[in-house]
């Protein structure tokens, strides 16, 4: 195969979530987030693992920013912990919390990896969910005070900026599914929830662009490549509807249309927290769109008995990730492409991509991850090929840096270019990583 390479100023890194590495849950001054309570509610949490001390990040980030330059990172994204900044929401600031990105960033920078920090990756404080969480219109307005003070204090030295991440999960799997954090199950909640997160993403852009020179600012949404599992209306149909419940339900507002109104009907849905000016906000111009990719959803309808459907023509591939993933690489690109001649953002990161296998410490100390190689390099050569055809992408973050909390699965499932032992908290870089430092060091693929 001929070598594969990227643009000269295309941005290699990798991200990580704050409740998923930090740990000190409640340490100098951090109350309690709504992963905190949902992590110590009986019942949640696979083996009911918890946060509170994950890969203890908090403690050792000097060491992780040495294996970053170790791997070759040229970006991290991470993201900021909002109890560990307002521990109660909004009003008092807790000075060490601030303190702790102060250094991390100012670490980054002398490292020479450049920080692209997301303001909200799940952890709203749980005095927040308390007076109602993001189905109520004050839980946006809260955000903006938290954007407004982080952007202030770090924009001195900080560019590129995310307002949310994955909204789709905060909304579905936390207020209707109940799965994450809060553990609510409440339709009408979960589609409050997610006109606000949107509501409190279009509000933060401009104060962003006024406390930031040059801001680069954008959104991270997990974005599926939707196919019908065969070419009948009723395949389709059910197709489309999930494109629109998970991706266009959040892409259209973003660039100034409407939410769809096939998913309106289907959900009956009256959307009466929408007031005068909100899609408005909502569409505040982004620099550029980020992507989480993982694989592709292959759509069947339940609306007609299935000896009633035409037979299946799609079928999942054989291969699948501890997650039960399938490994579809194509479906990055038909994402990355629709983004661009659909939506025409400005430019495009990948923001999260990576996979969970099995990793196991070999008696010589190694890890050997060959399974997580090919998973890469294949979606390496599909952004490499999105690039050709016109998509302005601009970097790709793996996810993730290291193993970490894995939300609902505790500490089961794997990702991490680095193998964590949770018990002694050794850090091993696996042959992933190392792997990874040569594309790095090539900017591209033999």
């Amino acid at each position: 195969m001929t070598k594969t390479e990227f643009p000269s100023d295309f941005v290699w890194g990798a991200a990580t979530a704050a409740y998923q590495i930090e740990g000190a849950w409640d340490e100098d001054g951090k109350r309690e987030s709504i992963w905190d309570r949902f992590s110590h509610t009986p019942g949640t949490i696979e083996s009911g693992d918890t946060g509170d001390v994950a890969a203890d990040h908090y403690h050792r980030w000097q060491a992780d920013i040495g294996l970053m330059g170790e791997i070759g990172l040229q970006a991290y994204r991470f993201s900021i912990s909002w109890p560990r900044i307002f521990p109660q929401g909004r009003g008092s600031v807790n000075q060490p919390g601030l303190d702790f990105y102060d250094r991390l960033v100012d670490g980054l920078l002398e490292a020479g990896i450049e920080p692209y920090p997301t303001l909200y990756h799940w952890d709203l404080p749980q005095a927040l969910e308390d007076e109602g969480g993001w189905p109520v219109r004050a839980t946006a307005e809260a955000f903006v005070e938290y954007a407004d003070l982080m952007t202030q204090t770090l924009g001195d030295r900080v560019t590129h900026w995310m307002t949310l991440n994955e909204p789709h999960v905060s909304a579905v799997v936390g207020y209707l599914l109940g799965h994450h954090a809060p553990g609510r199950q409440d339709n009408e909640a979960a589609l409050a929830a997610s006109h606000h997160l949107l509501l409190a993403h279009g509000w933060a852009v401009p104060i962003i662009r006024q406390n930031v020179d040059q801001a680069d600012v954008g959104i991270a949404l997990n974005l599926f490549n939707f196919v019908p599992a065969s070419p009948s209306y009723a395949d389709r149909r059910a197709a489309w509807l999930a494109d629109g419940m998970m991706n266009r339900w959040f892409l259209n507002p973003l660039v100034g249309r409407e939410y769809p109104h096939d998913v309106l009907k289907a959900q009956g849905a009256s959307m009466t927290v929408v007031e005068p000016g909100d899609m408005e906000a909502i569409a505040a111009p982004i620099d550029f769109m980020g992507v989480n990719y993982y694989t592709r959803g292959i759509v069947r309808s339940d609306e007609v008995p299935e000896e009633e459907n035409a037979p299946r023509t799609v079928t999942p591939n054989e291969e699948e990730t501890e997650m039960g993933w399938e490994v579809y690489p194509e479906g990055l690109y038909h994402i990355l492409a629709r983004l661009h001649f659909t939506y025409r953002f400005p430019a495009i990161y990948i923001t999260e991509n990576g996979a969970a296998f099995e990793d196991k410490v070999e008696p010589d100390g190694s890890v050997n991850d060959p399974q997580r190689i090919s998973y890469l390099r294949r979606h390496f050569r599909q952004a490499a090929r999105a690039i050709e055809t016109g998509v302005p992408l601009k970097g790709y973050f793996v996810w993730s840096l290291m193993d970490n909390f894995e939300w609902a699965y505790g500490y089961s499932k794997r990702f991490g270019l680095i193998y964590v032992d949770y018990e002694t908290q050794r850090r091993i870089l696996k042959a992933s990583a190392r792997w990874y430092s040569q594309v790095i060091a090539a900017n591209g693929l033999e």
